[in-house]
């Protein structure tokens, strides 16, 4: 098992090297962004919104967003070009190429990860302690594997990338909306609060927002890299049961 997940992976990683312009737009997009929410905050001149409170969740959001957003359109491709059905034929498995291609992505939104980290410390001088940036680092890190078991499991229902597209905008918004990054979620519907409990932005938001709490410390940001580990175990359960050789 073991020896056909790193054969996978290893064959995503020579893909992701020969497809050079995917892997630098990937890791371009998020420095874009980042640089064009600090023009957004140059001109929010309040002394009520503080980019501080504001900025790390974001920048997670646009991790979880990029890493999204790619997967599913390139598990899709993978699927039109009749990949994944010579992997069944030559006798992997479900977990096996699940297993793969989240290792090889998983190199891709490490550094994703670690762009968007800096580049906001660049841009904002947010000052925070090299613990609580490590921290934060991890929380990052591990929604944007999420991401990628999201993709993934998204991109099994879809059977070209004209179908996939309509589902991009709709975890999205509900990322957006019901996680707690733009407003506390008790402000919120009742209903809607229940909602938050589906998207891993919420357990991101919290993780993130318990750490850069004056005076707080890694176990505030427990519950939260909990929920992240939970959802993820659960994603990728659903990821690979609903895997599938035939279109």
């Amino acid at each position: 098992m073991f020896a056909n997940t790193t054969a996978v992976a290893a064959r995503v990683l020579r893909q992701l090297r020969r497809d050079r312009r995917f892997v630098a737009i990937s890791l371009a997009m998020p420095v874009l962004i980042v640089y064009m929410l600090s023009l957004f905050f140059e001109g929010v001149e309040s002394p009520i919104v503080d980019p501080n409170k504001f900025v790390l969740p974001i920048g997670a959001f646009i991790v979880h967003f990029i890493t999204y957003a790619l997967c599913a359109i390139v598990l899709v491709r993978e699927r039109t070009g009749q990949t994944l059905g010579r992997m069944f034929i030559n006798g992997y498995r479900q977990i096996e190429i699940i297993g793969g291609y989240l290792i090889a992505y998983s190199l891709l939104s490490t550094m994703q990860s670690l762009i968007v980290l800096v580049g906001l410390e660049a841009l904002f001088q947010l000052g925070y302690s090299l613990g609580v940036y490590a921290a934060i680092y991890a929380v990052i890190w591990l929604l944007a594997v999420l991401s990628i078991a999201l993709g993934m499991f998204v991109s099994n229902f879809a059977r070209n990338e004209g179908q996939v597209f309509p589902m991009i905008p709709l975890v999205i918004m509900i990322s957006v909306f019901f996680s707690g990054m733009i407003l506390p979620i008790d402000r919120l519907p009742e209903i809607i609060q229940w909602m938050r409990f589906i998207t891993p932005m919420y357990y991101g938001t919290e993780g993130i927002q318990a750490l850069i709490k004056t005076g707080s410390t890694l176990s505030d940001a427990l519950p939260g890299i909990v929920g992240l580990l939970v959802y993820g175990v659960v994603l990728l359960v659903l990821a690979t049961a609903t895997l599938r050789e035939e279109d």
